[in-house]
């Protein structure tokens, strides 16, 4: 498995940093954990192109962690990609029907490129043949504790506390290969999230604030510091422990090396703050 970082940040607008995004590649699957906003342009940047995306896992529906879905599953459908597989908590299949659907948001841009002979005329000559279809993702609506078996790799989920009950919100873990990846989402610690993270050769947890800051008590029991992450990834086994999602005041010196000096102390195993376009190793 290679995990490559498309997203590292928060909601925030940030140029080093954009919103949440995770590739995962198994064998030829490229399997995508949410796609928040500037995630397609680090996935064009990474040298890959929407139509390469197999797969699309949301772990929940707050806009920095969708923001560019209706991006990605354009232009890999000008690309001439077969329909995106998403899988994602409701309402996922109705925020797909308001971008895609005969009166949805795009329908005026999508009438024009698919009736309008200028346009009709363009497709055809990239290869295309009419009439020429609109986007039509085939939409999952999952929900905790849904499973998934793909080519040579099994996905699992649970339940974790962010946003209830707006939406469900879920972490992931993939097995492949004797190797084992999780993805938090956005968590809280929790026992399932912990039971998911069992032996995990890499365990990626968001990180939303640092050690010592002060904030209302019901952001605190919401989002762990990364002491918090640390000795949860320890009392899981984890082996490898990576920490994203950081906001703008965060991203300084003092603030990844406190980061750091906490996991360093709580974590005996390998641990670091990522940056967009890293690439990993399963």
């Amino acid at each position: 498995m290679k995990l490559t970082i498309l997203g590292s940040g928060s909601p925030e607008a940030y140029a080093r940093r954009a919103s949440s995004g995770y590739l995962l590649e198994i064998g030829d699957d490229r399997i995508l954990f949410d796609c928040g906003g500037g995630v397609f342009d680090n996935l064009v940047r990474s040298g890959r192109l929407p139509s390469h995306i197999t797969h699309l896992f949301f772990s929940h529906l707050h806009t920095d962690h969708m923001m560019d879905y209706a991006r990605l599953v354009h232009a890999a459908w000008d690309e001439g990609a077969p329909p995106l597989k998403v899988w994602g908590p409701s309402p996922i299949a109705r925020i797909t029907e308001g971008y895609f659907g005969r009166d949805g948001v795009l329908s005026a841009d999508l009438y024009a490129r698919t009736e309008l002979k200028p346009s009709q005329e363009v497709w055809l000559s990239r290869g295309g043949t009419l009439p020429r279809p609109w986007p039509a993702p085939e939409v999952v609506e999952i929900s905790p504790g849904f499973s998934f078996e793909g080519n040579g790799w099994t996905l699992n989920s649970c339940e974790v506390p962010h946003a209830q009950p707006a939406f469900d919100c879920m972490a992931f873990s993939v097995e492949s290969g004797g190797k084992k990846f999780v993805y938090s989402g956005d968590a809280a610690i929790c026992d399932d999230l912990e039971h998911l993270s069992a032996g995990a050769d890499l365990l990626l947890h968001w990180c939303y604030r640092l050690s010592g800051e002060e904030v209302h008590p019901a952001l605190s029991g919401m989002s762990p510091t990364p002491a918090d992450i640390a000795k949860m990834a320890a009392r899981a086994d984890a082996v490898r422990l990576l920490i994203s999602h950081f906001r703008i005041h965060m991203d300084t010196e003092a603030g990844h090396e406190g980061a750091r000096a906490d996991l360093r102390t709580h974590f005996s195993g390998p641990s670091e703050i990522v940056e967009d376009l890293n690439e990993y190793s399963i």
